[in-house]
């Protein structure tokens, strides 16, 4: 039988307290899930860590904190990017 230590069962707790608060408002700022699960910046930011590698959410930068929101997100782009001309 496999043992965890309390910090992974903490990371774990936070992480399913992150998934059912974004289930059902889909998305939050790190600030509000920090203060809501009440959890540490280190804890925090683990959980999230976990969930962005798994795909489960999407980070964006908002200043000094983040907007996590559930689910991948899809990029919808109908025009290319320009293409790079070097000038001679």
């Amino acid at each position: 039988m496999e043992m965890t230590n309390p910090l992974q069962e903490t990371i774990q707790t936070a992480t399913t307290g992150i998934i059912k608060h974004l289930s059902a408002h889909k998305t939050a700022t790190s600030w509000q899930l920090k203060v809501k699960l009440r959890l540490s910046s280190s804890v925090l930011y683990l959980a999230l860590g976990q969930l962005l590698a798994q795909d489960k959410i999407t980070l964006e930068a908002d200043g000094i904190n983040y907007i996590v929101t559930w689910g991948k997100k899809t990029v919808q782009s109908s025009a290319k990017a320009p293409a790079f001309q070097a000038q001679l």
